[in-house]
């Protein structure tokens, strides 16, 4: 009896969380990012190539977002069922990965041959 009360609960649980429209809450997720940005540029020893990575991905949100709007008008589908689209638009987190690593590998290197 316990357990099935339990089933219960957590089925209406998901069902609510399921019902919340995630728009609002991908606009307030920009803050901390946007935040951490700012902070990562105050600080002198931040790698400049992984603080351009990591700008970048805001490029990638940005290009994502126009890129399933497209799929959505133009094909009636999701981004990830528009192959063209969704590959073009995660090429953009790949060339800000890269930079990201490229970045913070540059930086250890040159932390090895100082000392």
């Amino acid at each position: 009896m316990a357990e099935m009360v339990a089933a219960d609960w957590i089925q209406a649980s998901l069902q609510r969380l399921a019902s919340i429209d995630p728009a609002p809450l991908f606009a307030v997720s920009l803050l901390p990012y946007l935040a951490f940005l700012w902070w990562a540029r105050q600080l002198k020893g931040f790698p400049p190539l992984a603080l351009k990575g990591f700008a970048l991905t805001l490029v990638f949100v940005a290009v994502t977002i126009g890129a399933a709007l497209i799929a959505q008008q133009q094909f009636g589908r999701q981004l990830a069922d528009v192959d063209a689209l969704h590959g073009g638009a995660e090429s953009f987190l790949t060339l800000a990965n890269l930079l990201v690593a490229g970045g913070f590998a540059l930086a250890a290197r040159a932390q090895t041959h100082k000392g």
